[in-house]
Order: C-alpha cells, then structure tokens, then sequence
C-alpha cells in the first residue's frame, strides 16, 4: 500500500479526480480522521471536508504505481506545503 496527501478542493477537481482513480482496478481509499471513504465515489469524498488535504492510500498498485502517481501529480501535496499551512 503506498500513502500519499491529495488536495481535491473543488466539484471539478474531484469529478477530474475520481475519472483517473476509475480507470484503474485497484482499492483506492481517502482516510480523513476515522473516516474512510472508496476514492472511486464522488458521493462519498462529498462527505469529507475537501478544503483540507486528505490521505489517500492506493492498494495493490504494482507495476502501475509508477503511472497512477504521474496521473494524480495535479493532486497530490507535498510533505513541506502541508506542513506550511
């Protein structure tokens, strides 16, 4: 399993969002606080608060972990941006 931090704070993004993570076969989790919602669902990332970063853990990547990282590039926040909020 591999974490990374994702921002999707707008209807657009998360609709972008979840057409990438669609198009793979693998679990695709958002965790924020206790709560754990399929990434795959916009209802579900609906139910977060999506103006703060949230976990995104991708299970049983493999060989397309590679691609799946280059494809949420425009999402993903890096340790040091976080930090500075």
């Amino acid at each position: 399993m591999k974490t990374i931090k994702v921002s999707i704070g707008s209807y657009s993004k998360i609709q972008n969002f979840t057409r990438i993570v669609n198009d793979f076969p693998n679990d695709f989790d958002l965790v924020q606080g206790r709560y754990v919602i399929n990434a795959k669902s916009t209802m579900g990332i609906l139910s977060l608060d999506i103006s703060k970063p949230i976990d995104l853990n991708i299970r049983d990547a493999g060989s397309q972990l590679d691609e799946i990282l280059k494809l949420l590039e425009p999402f993903t926040i890096e340790e040091e941006e976080e930090e500075s909020r």
